[in-house]
């Protein structure tokens, strides 16, 4: 226990208190191992952190201030705790990795919890940390930039047991970048009014559980990854993509809820006409989905490139403009020890009673894949020439090609789901 000063009176308490007119840098250099401080309420010039252990707080008044240029904040020990600070104005230079909050590798262990950051490039900045906690901290980005300029809010650079947890992120480029980062968690985060939510690239073995993206152009982005577990996370009022799948294989997505994916967005501007795709699945193998709803979408769940061997049973597709578009040359059977997945336009009918259709669900068709490669042709959905292709190939399964079937489609929407459809 250290005597300390707070604000000039003595406290029984492992604080250290700043004189104002104090040189700041020197003494957060000459403190005690372990020891605890509360930085003065005032704007202050950027720190950095070099002794291991110690915990610097902020009083309710004090800005860090980067002054537009580099760091503002730079954690150079282990077991460092930052809490409660306002940081601002760090540098815009991306390539040089300007953070409000910079995590050397040498920082094992550090926590940053419940700061208040705004500024251009990157919020935090974790620089292969092992073990850092980053909580409920609030980042906000620079809008006079356009959103590829911006830095992301918090990014994880070859970090490994990293917890993520409860931050709220908005106006970044991407709110959470995941890069060659293995055996993270990140949970519980709100982001809205981004690129992306959640940007993974090169990762293993992660999990992503409880979050929450709004307004995006993709909430969660998993690419080029494996061994991910993407569970119970939120996708409300994205566009383009509530979840997007490049090259992701051994993942297991389950209890996710995906609703009102529609018309894209590049860059920034609006593409008239373009298509929200609940979750889009490229070139992805040996993954599981579970338990998960895409609802109120353009397309429900759209495949290519190749991805097939997926497990898809127990899921509800309700109420997209197109369920399914499939592009590949192999059929497809979605469903598990006899069941499948809730469709809310399946037409068949269950004689016995016992929750699946009798017919299977088979949503597209050689009349759909002429819609999707001549979309002038939707004027003639309804029409008697498009019932007599349909005929066709239903009478004729020679003729018919390979796309998704759910041979034990569920009749009634798994009870767990049926709260998020009222």
């Amino acid at each position: 226990m250290y005597q300390i000063l707070r604000y000039g009176v003595a406290l029984s308490v492992a604080l250290l208190s700043l004189a104002a007119h104090a040189n700041l840098q020197q003494q957060l250099d000459n403190l005690e191992p372990g020891s605890a401080i509360e930085l003065p309420p005032e704007t202050l010039s950027p720190l950095a952190v070099r002794v291991p252990g110690v915990t610097v707080s902020c009083a309710p008044d004090t800005v860090i201030d980067g002054g537009g240029k580099g760091n503002a904040v730079h954690i150079l020990a282990e077991n460092v705790t930052l809490s409660g600070c306002t940081v601002r104005n760090w540098g815009k230079d991306l390539n040089e990795l300007d953070a409000g909050i910079f995590v050397a590798r040498e920082a094992r262990g550090s926590t940053i919890e419940n700061n208040q950051l705004q500024g251009p490039a990157f919020g935090i900045w974790l620089d292969a940390t092992p073990d850092v906690t980053v909580r409920n901290n609030r980042i906000r980005g620079d809008i006079s930039l356009r959103s590829q300029d911006r830095g992301n809010g918090i990014h994880l650079f070859n970090t490994t047991g990293a917890l993520i947890e409860d931050n709220d992120i908005s106006q970044t480029r991407d709110a959470i970048y995941i890069e060659t980062a293995n055996n993270n968690k990140i949970l519980n985060n709100v982001m809205t009014d981004l690129r992306y939510g959640i940007h993974y690239m090169y990762s293993m073995n992660n999990l992503l559980e409880g979050n929450l993206t709004r307004g995006t152009r993709t909430g969660y982005a998993l690419m080029q990854s494996k061994r991910l577990t993407v569970i119970n996370n939120r996708s409300e009022d994205d566009q383009n993509y509530g979840i997007l799948m490049n090259f992701i294989t051994n993942s297991t997505l389950r209890g996710n809820v995906v609703k009102g994916v529609s018309e894209g967005q590049t860059g920034d501007v609006m593409i008239t006409g373009g298509e929200g795709k609940a979750v889009f699945i490229y070139n992805s193998l040996y993954n599981t989905f579970e338990g998960n709803l895409f609802a109120d979408s353009n397309i429900g769940i759209h495949l290519t490139a190749g991805s097939e061997d997926n497990e898809v049973f127990n899921n509800a597709f309700v109420n997209n403009e197109r369920q399914v578009k499939y592009v590949a040359t192999r059929t497809q059977s979605w469903a598990k020890e006899g069941k499948g997945n809730f469709w809310s336009d399946y037409l068949g009918w269950d004689r016995n009673q016992d929750g699946l259709g009798d017919v299977p669900y088979e949503p597209n068709d050689n009349v759909d894949r002429l819609l999707w490669k001549y979309p002038e042709a939707k004027v003639l959905m309804f029409s008697p020439a498009v019932d007599t292709l349909r005929w066709v190939q239903d009478a004729f399964p020679v003729v018919k090609s390979a796309g998704v079937s759910d041979p034990h489609p569920l009749m009634r929407i798994p009870e767990y789901l049926e709260s998020e459809i009222r």
